[in-house]
Protein backbone atom coordinates (compact mmCIF):
# COMPACT_ATOMS: atom_id res chain seq x y z
CA UNK A 1 0.00 0.00 0.00
CA UNK A 2 1.79 2.64 -1.46
CA UNK A 3 1.11 5.82 -2.83
CA UNK A 4 2.95 8.18 -5.01
CA UNK A 5 0.98 11.49 -5.88
CA UNK A 6 -1.37 11.63 -2.43
CA UNK A 7 -1.52 14.89 -0.39
CA UNK A 8 -3.60 15.64 2.40
CA UNK A 9 -3.91 19.48 0.89
CA UNK A 10 -5.99 20.67 3.98
CA UNK A 11 -7.28 19.68 7.28
CA UNK A 12 -9.91 20.68 9.07
CA UNK A 13 -11.84 20.01 12.16
CA UNK A 14 -15.06 21.25 13.80
CA UNK A 15 -16.05 20.82 17.80
CA UNK A 16 -19.25 21.13 19.39
CA UNK A 17 -19.33 23.69 22.30
CA UNK A 18 -21.49 21.82 24.57
CA UNK A 19 -19.39 20.22 27.23
CA UNK A 20 -20.40 17.08 29.27
CA UNK A 21 -17.57 16.50 31.90
CA UNK A 22 -17.39 12.86 33.80
CA UNK A 23 -18.10 14.20 36.73
CA UNK A 24 -21.97 15.62 35.06
CA UNK A 25 -22.52 12.15 33.77
CA UNK A 26 -21.60 10.58 37.22
CA UNK A 27 -24.07 12.93 38.56
CA UNK A 28 -26.77 12.09 36.66
CA UNK A 29 -25.94 8.42 37.27
CA UNK A 30 -25.81 8.86 40.93
CA UNK A 31 -29.17 6.65 41.87
CA UNK A 32 -27.03 3.82 40.02
CA UNK A 33 -23.98 4.38 41.88
CA UNK A 34 -25.68 4.61 44.97
CA UNK A 35 -27.83 1.36 44.51
CA UNK A 36 -24.22 -0.30 43.26
CA UNK A 37 -22.11 1.62 45.63
CA UNK A 38 -19.86 2.34 43.08
CA UNK A 39 -17.11 5.09 44.06
CA UNK A 40 -17.77 8.73 42.59
CA UNK A 41 -14.86 9.55 39.77
CA UNK A 42 -14.40 6.25 38.54
CA UNK A 43 -15.09 7.06 34.96
CA UNK A 44 -12.12 9.86 35.23
CA UNK A 45 -9.94 7.46 37.10
CA UNK A 46 -10.11 4.62 34.65
CA UNK A 47 -10.58 6.48 31.48
CA UNK A 48 -8.55 9.19 31.64
CA UNK A 49 -11.52 11.40 29.90
CA UNK A 50 -12.04 14.17 32.06
CA UNK A 51 -14.43 15.71 29.50
CA UNK A 52 -16.00 15.19 25.86
CA UNK A 53 -18.37 17.63 23.78
CA UNK A 54 -21.69 16.97 22.28
CA UNK A 55 -23.48 18.62 19.76
CA UNK A 56 -27.15 20.14 20.12
CA UNK A 57 -30.20 18.01 20.38
CA UNK A 58 -31.74 17.07 17.32
CA UNK A 59 -28.20 17.66 15.13
CA UNK A 60 -27.55 15.37 12.06
CA UNK A 61 -24.32 13.67 11.62
CA UNK A 62 -24.85 15.26 8.17
CA UNK A 63 -25.11 18.90 9.78
CA UNK A 64 -21.61 18.00 12.04
CA UNK A 65 -20.19 16.45 8.46
CA UNK A 66 -21.27 19.77 6.72
CA UNK A 67 -19.30 22.12 9.64
CA UNK A 68 -16.22 20.38 8.56
CA UNK A 69 -16.43 20.20 4.35
CA UNK A 70 -17.39 24.00 4.92
CA UNK A 71 -14.48 24.43 7.39
CA UNK A 72 -12.15 22.56 4.97
CA UNK A 73 -13.18 24.58 2.27
CA UNK A 74 -12.23 27.99 3.63
CA UNK A 75 -8.82 26.43 4.23
CA UNK A 76 -8.45 24.95 0.92
CA UNK A 77 -6.66 26.51 -2.02
CA UNK A 78 -9.23 24.40 -4.40
CA UNK A 79 -12.74 25.42 -5.29
CA UNK A 80 -16.09 23.00 -4.13
CA UNK A 81 -16.63 22.23 -7.89
CA UNK A 82 -12.92 20.54 -8.12
CA UNK A 83 -13.83 17.52 -5.33
CA UNK A 84 -15.07 14.45 -8.17
CA UNK A 85 -15.56 12.24 -5.41
CA UNK A 86 -17.13 12.96 -1.95
CA UNK A 87 -17.30 9.94 1.11
CA UNK A 88 -19.15 10.55 4.26
CA UNK A 89 -16.88 7.84 6.71
CA UNK A 90 -18.60 8.33 9.87
CA UNK A 91 -20.31 5.69 12.07
CA UNK A 92 -23.19 8.10 13.23
CA UNK A 93 -25.64 8.49 9.68
CA UNK A 94 -28.51 9.99 9.06
CA UNK A 95 -30.70 6.75 8.06
CA UNK A 96 -30.35 3.85 6.32
CA UNK A 97 -31.18 5.47 3.05
CA UNK A 98 -30.20 7.41 0.91
CA UNK A 99 -26.55 7.98 1.80
CA UNK A 100 -25.72 10.48 4.80
CA UNK A 101 -22.83 11.87 2.15
CA UNK A 102 -25.73 12.71 -0.03
CA UNK A 103 -27.15 15.43 2.67
CA UNK A 104 -24.07 16.18 3.66
CA UNK A 105 -23.11 17.28 0.16
CA UNK A 106 -25.88 19.12 -0.52
CA UNK A 107 -25.24 20.97 2.60
CA UNK A 108 -21.82 21.81 1.74
CA UNK A 109 -22.96 23.17 -1.75
CA UNK A 110 -20.53 20.97 -3.58
CA UNK A 111 -20.94 20.36 -7.24
CA UNK A 112 -23.36 18.04 -8.94
CA UNK A 113 -19.94 16.25 -11.54
CA UNK A 114 -19.03 14.55 -7.79
CA UNK A 115 -19.66 10.69 -6.93
CA UNK A 116 -20.96 10.77 -3.25
CA UNK A 117 -21.10 7.49 -1.18
CA UNK A 118 -20.58 6.23 2.50
CA UNK A 119 -17.97 4.51 3.65
CA UNK A 120 -18.93 2.75 7.16
CA UNK A 121 -16.18 0.73 8.63
CA UNK A 122 -16.25 1.87 13.04
CA UNK A 123 -14.01 4.14 13.81
CA UNK A 124 -11.56 3.06 11.06
CA UNK A 125 -13.53 4.64 8.16
CA UNK A 126 -12.02 8.15 7.93
CA UNK A 127 -8.77 6.16 7.14
CA UNK A 128 -10.50 4.00 5.14
CA UNK A 129 -11.51 6.95 3.27
CA UNK A 130 -8.26 8.43 2.77
CA UNK A 131 -6.40 5.02 0.94
CA UNK A 132 -9.70 5.50 -0.95
CA UNK A 133 -9.20 8.80 -2.41
CA UNK A 134 -5.60 7.94 -2.53
CA UNK A 135 -6.21 4.83 -4.70
CA UNK A 136 -8.66 6.73 -6.83
CA UNK A 137 -5.84 9.83 -7.45
CA UNK A 138 -2.93 7.81 -8.24
CA UNK A 139 -4.61 5.46 -10.54
CA UNK A 140 -5.66 8.26 -12.75
CA UNK A 141 -9.47 8.17 -12.01
CA UNK A 142 -9.33 11.27 -10.58
CA UNK A 143 -7.52 14.65 -9.49
CA UNK A 144 -9.22 15.87 -5.79
CA UNK A 145 -11.82 14.30 -3.23
CA UNK A 146 -13.42 15.07 0.40
CA UNK A 147 -13.52 12.91 3.19
CA UNK A 148 -15.80 13.85 6.39
CA UNK A 149 -16.69 12.15 9.67
CA UNK A 150 -19.45 13.92 11.29
CA UNK A 151 -20.14 12.21 14.73
CA UNK A 152 -22.98 12.41 16.97
CA UNK A 153 -22.48 10.58 20.37
CA UNK A 154 -25.36 12.03 22.66
CA UNK A 155 -28.25 9.70 21.47
CA UNK A 156 -26.06 7.31 22.42
CA UNK A 157 -24.84 8.58 25.78
CA UNK A 158 -28.06 9.83 26.72
CA UNK A 159 -29.77 6.22 25.86
CA UNK A 160 -27.13 4.32 28.48
CA UNK A 161 -27.35 6.98 30.77
CA UNK A 162 -31.39 6.03 30.73
CA UNK A 163 -30.93 2.13 30.65
CA UNK A 164 -28.53 2.31 33.33
CA UNK A 165 -31.09 4.34 35.31
CA UNK A 166 -33.86 2.25 34.72
CA UNK A 167 -32.94 -1.16 33.98
CA UNK A 168 -32.26 -3.86 37.22
CA UNK A 169 -28.39 -4.51 36.84
CA UNK A 170 -25.75 -5.19 39.20
CA UNK A 171 -22.05 -4.63 38.82
CA UNK A 172 -21.15 -7.26 36.47
CA UNK A 173 -23.94 -6.61 33.93
CA UNK A 174 -22.65 -2.62 33.48
CA UNK A 175 -19.53 -3.39 32.30
CA UNK A 176 -20.55 -4.18 28.55
CA UNK A 177 -22.16 -0.36 28.66
CA UNK A 178 -19.54 1.49 30.23
CA UNK A 179 -17.36 2.26 27.17
CA UNK A 180 -20.78 4.29 25.75
CA UNK A 181 -19.79 6.89 28.58
CA UNK A 182 -16.69 8.11 26.95
CA UNK A 183 -18.15 9.13 23.51
CA UNK A 184 -18.16 12.22 22.83
CA UNK A 185 -18.93 14.16 19.40
CA UNK A 186 -17.04 15.71 16.55
CA UNK A 187 -16.42 16.77 12.78
CA UNK A 188 -13.31 16.48 10.95
CA UNK A 189 -12.65 16.81 6.86
CA UNK A 190 -9.66 16.75 4.54
CA UNK A 191 -9.31 17.67 0.76
CA UNK A 192 -7.16 14.73 -0.94
CA UNK A 193 -5.63 15.44 -4.37
CA UNK A 194 -3.08 15.07 -6.70
CA UNK A 195 -0.10 16.78 -6.02
CA UNK A 196 0.05 18.17 -9.86
CA UNK A 197 -2.70 20.40 -8.43
CA UNK A 198 -0.47 22.00 -5.50
CA UNK A 199 1.80 24.91 -5.81
CA UNK A 200 5.65 24.12 -5.89
CA UNK A 201 7.24 23.57 -2.16
CA UNK A 202 6.30 21.79 1.07
CA UNK A 203 3.57 19.43 0.77
CA UNK A 204 1.43 16.97 3.25
CA UNK A 205 2.33 13.48 1.77
CA UNK A 206 0.93 10.45 2.42
CA UNK A 207 3.09 8.19 1.51
CA UNK A 208 1.82 4.51 2.39
CA UNK A 209 0.28 2.19 4.74
CA UNK A 210 -0.30 -1.35 6.24
CA UNK A 211 -3.75 -3.29 7.64
CA UNK A 212 -4.52 -6.38 9.02
CA UNK A 213 -7.75 -7.76 9.37
CA UNK A 214 -8.98 -10.00 12.73
CA UNK A 215 -12.84 -10.61 13.11
CA UNK A 216 -12.80 -13.79 15.30
CA UNK A 217 -13.15 -10.48 17.52
CA UNK A 218 -15.91 -9.03 15.96
CA UNK A 219 -18.18 -9.97 18.62
CA UNK A 220 -16.43 -7.74 21.07
CA UNK A 221 -17.87 -4.70 20.19
CA UNK A 222 -21.22 -4.27 18.63
CA UNK A 223 -23.37 -1.66 18.18
CA UNK A 224 -26.64 -1.31 16.46
CA UNK A 225 -30.80 0.03 16.62
CA UNK A 226 -33.46 -1.24 17.42
CA UNK A 227 -37.12 -1.18 18.95
CA UNK A 228 -35.41 0.63 21.89
CA UNK A 229 -32.99 3.31 20.36
CA UNK A 230 -29.18 3.60 19.58
CA UNK A 231 -27.34 0.41 21.25
CA UNK A 232 -23.83 -0.94 21.54
CA UNK A 233 -22.01 -3.10 23.64
CA UNK A 234 -18.79 -3.65 24.23
CA UNK A 235 -16.68 -6.73 26.32
CA UNK A 236 -13.74 -3.47 27.17
CA UNK A 237 -11.68 -5.63 28.81
CA UNK A 238 -10.98 -8.40 25.79
CA UNK A 239 -11.13 -5.88 23.59
CA UNK A 240 -8.48 -4.23 24.82
CA UNK A 241 -6.17 -7.60 24.54
CA UNK A 242 -7.31 -7.81 21.30
CA UNK A 243 -7.13 -4.55 20.10
CA UNK A 244 -3.45 -4.21 21.30
CA UNK A 245 -2.16 -7.28 19.65
CA UNK A 246 -3.74 -7.05 16.46
CA UNK A 247 -1.85 -3.07 16.49
CA UNK A 248 1.19 -5.06 16.91
CA UNK A 249 1.00 -7.56 14.25
CA UNK A 250 0.00 -4.57 12.45
CA UNK A 251 2.65 -2.30 12.92
CA UNK A 252 5.52 -4.90 11.82
CA UNK A 253 3.56 -5.17 8.44
CA UNK A 254 4.40 -0.93 8.83
CA UNK A 255 7.47 -1.57 9.36
CA UNK A 256 7.71 -3.48 6.22
CA UNK A 257 5.87 -1.59 3.96
CA UNK A 258 7.20 1.81 4.76
CA UNK A 259 10.62 0.90 5.38
CA UNK A 260 9.85 2.97 8.90
CA UNK A 261 11.42 1.78 12.23
CA UNK A 262 9.97 2.78 16.05
CA UNK A 263 12.39 5.76 15.94
CA UNK A 264 11.64 6.55 12.52
CA UNK A 265 8.38 9.38 13.53
CA UNK A 266 8.14 12.16 14.84
CA UNK A 267 4.53 11.27 16.24
CA UNK A 268 2.06 8.71 16.64
CA UNK A 269 -1.61 10.14 16.45
CA UNK A 270 -3.33 7.14 17.84
CA UNK A 271 -7.49 6.43 17.57
CA UNK A 272 -8.48 8.35 20.95
CA UNK A 273 -9.98 5.56 23.12
CA UNK A 274 -8.32 6.60 26.91
CA UNK A 275 -5.54 6.27 28.94
CA UNK A 276 -5.23 2.29 29.53
CA UNK A 277 -5.87 1.48 26.20
CA UNK A 278 -3.02 4.27 25.39
CA UNK A 279 -0.67 2.92 27.88
CA UNK A 280 -0.71 -0.69 26.84
CA UNK A 281 -0.51 -0.28 23.25
CA UNK A 282 2.52 2.11 23.41
CA UNK A 283 4.11 -0.62 25.72
CA UNK A 284 3.06 -4.04 23.59
CA UNK A 285 3.95 -2.45 20.26
CA UNK A 286 7.43 -0.67 21.89
CA UNK A 287 7.03 3.08 20.56
CA UNK A 288 7.70 5.83 22.06
CA UNK A 289 4.40 7.65 24.43
CA UNK A 290 6.69 10.83 24.40
CA UNK A 291 5.74 11.13 20.80
CA UNK A 292 2.28 10.52 21.57
CA UNK A 293 -0.31 13.38 20.90
CA UNK A 294 -3.32 12.91 22.82
CA UNK A 295 -6.98 14.26 22.79
CA UNK A 296 -9.16 12.04 24.61
CA UNK A 297 -8.85 13.58 28.19
CA UNK A 298 -11.23 16.19 26.63
CA UNK A 299 -12.84 15.08 23.88
CA UNK A 300 -13.50 11.57 24.75
CA UNK A 301 -13.76 9.09 22.07
CA UNK A 302 -15.05 10.79 18.49
CA UNK A 303 -15.64 7.13 16.77
CA UNK A 304 -14.07 7.67 13.09
CA UNK A 305 -13.44 11.87 13.53
CA UNK A 306 -10.90 11.18 17.00
CA UNK A 307 -7.97 10.25 14.59
CA UNK A 308 -8.06 12.61 12.04
CA UNK A 309 -9.21 15.38 14.55
CA UNK A 310 -6.14 14.96 16.83
CA UNK A 311 -3.94 14.88 14.01
CA UNK A 312 -5.54 18.16 12.73
CA UNK A 313 -5.45 19.72 16.06
CA UNK A 314 -1.69 18.71 16.63
CA UNK A 315 -1.29 20.38 13.17
CA UNK A 316 -3.13 23.97 14.56
CA UNK A 317 -1.07 23.65 17.40
CA UNK A 318 2.29 23.73 15.75
CA UNK A 319 2.98 19.83 17.45
CA UNK A 320 2.93 18.21 13.99
CA UNK A 321 5.35 20.66 11.52
CA UNK A 322 6.42 21.00 8.02
CA UNK A 323 9.02 18.15 7.17
CA UNK A 324 6.85 16.04 10.13
CA UNK A 325 7.04 12.31 10.08
CA UNK A 326 3.45 10.89 11.60
CA UNK A 327 2.41 7.55 11.57
CA UNK A 328 -1.56 7.40 12.30
CA UNK A 329 -2.46 4.15 13.92
CA UNK A 330 -5.87 3.35 13.32
CA UNK A 331 -7.59 0.21 14.92
CA UNK A 332 -11.61 -0.52 14.92
CA UNK A 333 -14.10 -2.79 16.23
CA UNK A 334 -13.90 -5.60 13.80
CA UNK A 335 -11.27 -6.20 14.77
CA UNK A 336 -9.40 -3.75 12.05
CA UNK A 337 -6.21 -2.05 11.97
CA UNK A 338 -4.96 0.49 9.41
CA UNK A 339 -1.92 2.63 9.67
CA UNK A 340 -0.83 5.01 7.37
CA UNK A 341 2.64 7.33 7.19
CA UNK A 342 2.27 10.83 6.20
CA UNK A 343 5.11 13.30 6.12
CA UNK A 344 3.73 16.79 6.70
Amino acid sequence: MKFAHVCIESLATVLPEETWTSASIEERLRPLYERLKLPAGRLELMTGIRERRQWPAGTKPSDASAKAGKAVLQRSGLKAEQVEVFIHCAVSRDMLEPATASFAHHKIGLGASCQIFDLLNACLGFLNGLVTLGAMIDSGQIKCGMVVAGENGRPLVEQTVQHLLTAPLNRNEIKPFFANLTIGSGAVAAIVCHEDLLPAGPKHRLLAGAYLSATQHSELCQGDTSGQGLQMETDSEQLLVAGVEVARETWQKFEQETGWNRATPDHFICHQVGSTHRRKLYETVGLDLAKDFSTFETLGNTGSAALPTALALAVDRGVVKPGHKAALLGIGSGINSLMLAVEW
